[in-house]
């Protein structure tokens, strides 16, 4: 294709772009950072574009089309997968037939997520093929070569991303140079889909025989490079890490490895034998140094300092030259904070005032456990708070439990909240619980996406709405308060105090529109015929 065809893309609309130019039947996921422009983009273009309730259904959805013969994008945040993990491990037996195509959203140095974990890792775990882009084009081209995998050798894909990957801008050619769709059709294949223990133990060497065959295709035709400089230094890299080593090192030989998994070791090999000096560069965890060492080519790699946050060109230079020196502390930014008429900075505002230990989740709500508020005690992962809390319940004493209270968002909650609430109906603490949903009627701090709760789907059409109040009355809640925050501030902390003091299990809905999102949030309600707030 001819110039025209080039285009100014961020990685995440390279990926949505090359999705619509494979034919991509549907898209699912669940909105996180830094991963959600890429369903946004997918339905802007065309594409069939869904959220998911959350990563696990996302993926369980993905692998039903996939089994269908058709192609299918998930995509998700690192710590999406870990929601997911469940069926990624046993999609990578059962095999698909059609491309299945999981986009991992890594997030090195935190920008928006409650850890750096390296997905990577999941790669080798699940035995789950992998590729890493370094830029917006890569992003275009792996992910058509992921689904040319994926069919090829009937597996789940992972494309795993970065933040400064999926955020950064670039020319990105169009190619579209894949083989066309096959028409959707399944096949009965009962031993390949029916993970019993029977089944099961075959699929598992038919997917370690089928590594192996990727392995060497990796070796021979994988979208590996070596690009020739001094035999001095030689620097084997990935990803975006790739474009620092080449700036920080420009007369360096480089190795860039774009499928990390299966690992090309004889292709590595071969590199580290022309240079006198081999170094491994490469954000999160040691994994290209670990996969070098278990093959025996010697390399160094970075010091443990290196591991946290991400690379640039400075650091770069650091690792190469041995300097473990203190690092340049730069001022730090104006920290998150909720906005002034928030009703989140409300509803923190009366939890702080009233001393309650508060075991919270993971939204914008999380910003009231920072000073000047500091009324949130507990974050851990999407879902968490009912269950800490519940736990607090069950171990402290009487009058420290009857102060616990947990804080979750509408999304979230929907997300991975409910089988929380099923517990705390079947399992009761002695002195009860009190449940709150700060209900916004949005998935706020990823920019104002939909989730079942609000009634609207991915491009904002109206859908079957999720009732929150008949959902905890159907799993045997009996007191289930509905209230808006700010317009009855007194009401919510007289309700909140004597809900804690009664010691029996309330769930409270604090329930007024996001004030950021508000205009957009009524807009959408309008259209879809409905009035009043979420």
């Amino acid at each position: 294709m001819g110039e025209t065809n080039r285009l100014l893309l961020m990685g995440n609309e390279a990926v949505a772009r090359a999705a619509v130019d494979a034919g991509v039947i549907l898209g699912s996921g669940y909105p996180g950072t830094p991963a959600t422009e890429i369903l946004e983009e997918f339905a802007r273009l065309g594409g069939k574009a869904q959220w998911a309730p959350n990563e696990k259904v996302a993926l369980e959805v993905g692998i039903g089309v996939a089994y269908a013969g058709a192609r299918m994008l998930v995509a998700m945040k690192h710590v999406g997968v870990n929601v997911a993990a469940d069926p990624l491990f046993t999609a990578a037996y059962t095999g698909v037939t059609g491309a299945l195509v999981l986009v991992s959203a890594d997030d090195p140095d935190m920008h928006s997520s409650q850890n750096e974990q390296d997905n990577r890792n999941y790669s080798r775990a699940a035995g789950i093929p992998t590729l890493e882009p370094a830029d917006a084009q890569e992003s275009y081209d792996m992910f058509l070569k992921a689904v040319e995998i994926s069919e090829r050798w009937g597996t789940p894909v992972m494309l795993r991303m970065t933040t400064r990957v999926c955020h950064s801008k670039g020319l990105v050619q169009q190619n579209g140079k894949i083989a066309s769709p096959q028409k959707p059709h399944f096949v009965h294949d009962i031993p390949a889909r029916l993970m019993v223990p029977g089944y099961a133990r075959p699929a598992h060497r038919k997917l370690r025989k089928k590594l192996v065959e990727i392995k060497d295709w990796n070796e021979a035709s994988g979208p590996n490079q070596v690009f020739e400089g001094s035999s001095d230094l030689g620097i084997i890299t990935s990803s975006v890490s790739y474009l620092h080593a080449r700036e920080a090192a420009p007369d360096a030989s480089i190795c860039k490895i774009g499928m990390c998994y299966p690992f090309p070791d004889n292709f590595v090999r071969n590199f580290a034998k022309k240079v006198k000096r081999c170094v491994v560069i490469e954000e999160g965890d040691p994994y290209l140094v670990e996969y070098c060492r278990y093959s025996g080519i010697a390399v160094e790699g970075k010091d443990e300092m290196y591991r946290h946050g991400e690379l640039n060109v400075g650091r770069v230079q650091r690792i190469l030259a041995g300097d473990t020196s203190t690092e340049p502390v730069y001022p730090p930014g104006n920290p998150p904070k909720l906005c002034s008429d928030c009703p989140h900075r409300t509803i923190s505002g009366i939890m702080a005032d009233q001393q309650l230990i508060v075991a919270g989740d993971i939204g914008c709500y999380t910003l009231g456990g920072l000073p000047p508020l500091e009324a949130m005690d507990s974050c851990v992962c999407m879902g968490a708070s009912i269950g800490v809390g519940l736990g607090l319940r069950h171990a402290l004493p009487p009058e420290e439990a009857k102060k616990v209270v947990s804080v979750i968002g509408d999304s979230t909650f929907v997300h991975a909240g409910i089988t929380g609430l099923v517990d705390m109906a079947y399992n009761p603490p002695p002195t009860g619980h009190v449940v709150i949903i700060v209900d916004n009627g949005t998935t706020a701090m990823t920019g104002l996406q939909e989730h079942p709760g609000t009634g609207r789907t991915l491009t904002h059409k109206a859908t079957r709405k999720l009732s929150f109040e008949n959902l905890a009355k159907a799993i045997g809640l009996d007191k289930v308060h509905v209230i808006d925050p700010v317009a009855n501030k007194e009401e919510f902390d007289k309700l909140l105090k004597e809900s804690l003091e009664s010691e029996e299990l309330v769930l409270i809905i604090a329930r007024r529109l996001c004030s950021l999102g508000a205009p957009k949030l009524e807009a959408y309600e309008r259209a879809t015929g409905r009035q009043g707030s979420a």
